[in-house]
């Protein structure tokens, strides 16, 4: 399997976007959760508005983004069905083309925005982000998957897959970057090392020549094994009334941070910063 640039299909640009508005979601949360708080009544008042404003914004978004996924289902399906006929190498090959265009933030960045961190606050810091941001497709997937017709469910699982995936790859990405085990080569082969991160499960080797992913290999047949282990989970997202909505929510959530901590662990032991970023 190796780095590919070719266009992704429709249902994976609507993860794309989905990825971005999930992302966006979370960063909202993270900053209003920072912020200074108020005291006395006047404060309180202030505090009840602000939070009764944040859960409207947040309520609206999120049925944006269960919309935009069964738009993509409706419009996607007969795309998607042919292409789920094969199961995880068709999600394999979407995550591929997915990876290079996923907005990954690099150390400068990074540090910008969380500044007087350390690595590892920083780290914490992604991990929970992710974590929020992939619950939120999980219920925004669970409150609109309301389409009876079985090929439709089969595309709006595929997106929630490919929008969590995209939401992981992209913590594992910056992670790499927080650390300062940035995976060498283009943002193409780069992009396809921290795939293979993903399902392994541990940080990438640097290798002199860079890191590829080649067909037939054993990190190519685990890739797919992890994206049909994943799609599974994503099925308990299409429970009825609002089950689905809370299930899809936590397992998210948990399989991220999960995701998340196993990374920032094997990366801390071998980062070249464990003392701290220089002055």
């Amino acid at each position: 399997m190796e780095p590919t640039g070719n266009e992704p299909d429709e249902v994976t640009r609507a993860a794309l976007e989905t990825v971005s508005e999930a992302v966006e979601l979370a960063t909202q949360d993270e900053r209003r959760s920072a912020e200074p708080r108020k005291r006395g009544l006047r404060g309180l008042r202030a505090r009840f508005a602000r939070r009764a404003a944040r859960r409207a914004d947040r309520v609206s978004k999120t049925r944006r983004l269960g919309a935009a996924i069964s738009d993509a289902a409706r419009r996607g399906a007969r795309i998607t069905g042919r292409g789920m006929s094969s199961g995880g190498k068709w999600l394999s090959g979407q995550v591929l083309a997915m990876a290079p265009r996923l907005p990954v933030r690099d150390l400068a960045t990074l540090r910008s925005q969380y500044p007087d961190r350390s690595p590892d606050q920083i780290a914490d810091a992604l991990i929970e982000g992710a974590s929020r941001a992939s619950a939120t497709v999980g219920v925004a997937v669970g409150a609109w998957s309301m389409l009876p017709f079985v090929p439709v469910a089969g595309v709006e699982v595929a997106t929630e897959t490919l929008s969590v995936v995209g939401i992981e790859i992209k913590l594992v990405a910056e992670l790499h970057e927080v650390y300062g085990i940035r995976a060498p080569g283009g943002v193409i082969e780069r992009m396809t090392a921290y795939v293979g991160a993903w399902a392994s499960r541990r940080g990438i080797a640097l290798a002199p020549g860079g890191l590829v992913v080649a067909a037939g290999s054993p990190l190519a047949r685990q890739l797919q094994r992890r994206l049909t282990a994943r799609a599974g989970r994503s099925v308990f997202s299409l429970g009825p009334l609002l089950t689905g909505a809370v299930a899809g929510g936590l397992i998210n959530r948990r399989e991220t941070r999960k995701l998340g901590r196993m990374l920032r662990d094997d990366l801390r032991a071998r980062s070249p910063f464990q003392a701290g970023y220089p002055i």
